[in-house]
């Protein structure tokens, strides 16, 4: 796993609109998220959000579960997670198309 791959996982799972074809559960979504907080930025540095902020409080809990966690690690789940992600769609041209590309950074 490089940096390079990361970085492009990243941009392609940041990149999907709205209602693209592929679909992940709330649990997926929040494990993305913080494992890339957790690549980018370490160890949780913020104070929790307030109960009115829910999806906050979801965010900054997912997040604060990986607490020691190194950036490299992070880095190594969030391309495994972006792959079991997309695996699943490999036939569909434009998903094959980001599959190789970050592929191919390995």
């Amino acid at each position: 796993m490089s940096d390079q791959q990361f970085k492009k996982a990243a941009e392609v799972i940041q990149s999907l609109p709205k209602n693209a074809p592929v679909k992940v559960s709330q649990d997926t979504q929040l494990k993305v998220y913080a494992l890339y907080k957790q690549a980018t930025t370490g160890d949780v540095n913020t104070s929790r959000p307030g109960m009115l902020d829910m999806t906050g409080r979801y965010k900054w809990d997912a997040w604060n579960k990986l607490k020691g966690k190194s950036s490299e690690d992070a880095k190594k789940e969030y391309v495994q997670t972006f792959f079991e992600i997309f695996e699943p769609h490999k036939d569909d041209a434009e998903y094959a198309k980001y599959l190789e590309e970050v592929q191919s950074l390995a």
